[in-house]
Parts: C-alpha cells; sequence; structure tokens
C-alpha cells in the first residue's frame, strides 16, 4: 500500500507543468505568471474573465476531466488548496461569504476539459438574486462569450497573482 502511494506522487509529480513558464489547463496553454499558487497535486490561477472581483480558479496538476477520475490525494490536495485559496480571496477582495463550485462535465456547463474550482469572494448586493451567480458561471465560459476582446490583459492578470502570491509565502 504504502509503495502505491510512493508511485501514485512521483507519477503525479509536474503533471499540469508543460515548462517552468507554462501550465496546461485542459486545452488551454496558461502562463506562470497568472499561478499563484503551486501545491504537490494542484495550482490556483487568476481568471482571465472573472464574473466577479477575485473570481480565481484551483486546479490538479494532473490534467483529467471529471472530478470521478481524480485519485484521492489529489482530491485531498485539491481541496486543502481551495480552502487555502478561498480564505485569502475572502479577505483580500474584502467579500463577507464565498460562492465554490465545480461544473463537472459539459451539461453541468464544464467548458475546459480539466477538473476545476471556481472560487468566488461575495458581497451583500453582487447580484439582485443571489443564484444569478450559477447563470454567470455557465454562459461566462460558454463559445460564443468567450472572445480574447473581453478578456483581461496578461498584465494585469499577472499583477492580481502576484499580489495573491504574498499571501502563500
Amino acid at each position: 500500500m504504502a509503495g502505491d502511494w510512493f508511485c501514485c506522487k512521483r507519477r503525479m509529480k509536474g503533471f499540469g507543468s508543460m515548462s517552468a513558464s507554462t501550465f496546461r489547463f485542459g486545452q488551454h496553454v496558461v502562463k506562470a505568471s497568472v499561478v499563484f499558487l503551486q501545491t504537490e497535486s494542484s495550482f490556483a490561477l487568476v481568471n482571465r474573465k472573472p464574473v466577479v472581483p477575485g473570481h480565481v480558479l484551483v486546479c490538479p496538476r494532473r490534467s483529467v476531466e471529471r472530478f470521478r477520475d481524480l485519485h484521492p490525494e489529489e482530491v485531498a490536495d485539491l481541496f486543502k488548496a481551495t480552502q487555502r485559496v478561498a480564505n485569502v480571496v475572502e479577505q483580500h477582495f474584502q467579500g463577507s461569504s464565498l460562492t465554490i463550485a465545480i461544473q463537472d462535465g459539459p451539461e453541468a456547463g464544464q467548458t475546459v476539459k480539466h477538473v476545476h474550482v471556481h472560487v468566488l469572494p461575495r458581497r451583500p448586493g453582487d447580484f439582485e438574486k443571489n443564484d444569478s451567480i450559477y447563470d454567470e458561471l455557465q454562459k461566462h465560459d460558454k463559445e460564443e462569450e468567450d472572445i480574447p476582446a473581453k478578456w483581461r490583459s496578461d498584465e494585469e492578470m499577472a499583477a492580481e497573482a502576484t499580489d495573491l502570491k504574498k499571501y502563500f509565502n
């Protein structure tokens, strides 16, 4: 049993990384400059088109499409990282609550074929109807909505990632 754990951990090292300067996020290549936390099995990045200020993503390093396909140790690391990130973004973006969501499969709204956790700091009145945030999540990455002209600049995302990295050093 212990040998299986070691073997699996060794296999997972480096997954998600393409090089020192890029990460794989499903079908996308992400610059390391937008990644603000790395753990053994997970990484967190700022969002190119946030639904609310501070909307970030936490992903396993290994690119798997569905939550059920993660190894138990990856699930544990992903949720530990999500908890750390959630505490930071709620404080940093002066939220009073959080929405934490996984869209697991296309019918659930998943458009990037890589498990990821959305962490969104919330404030009173940020949406007229509280559950409207799920409608926004559903449409924010749809093909017809996801055009580069609506994305934040690399510089803006890198600056946000740099601000968030300070909490994890």
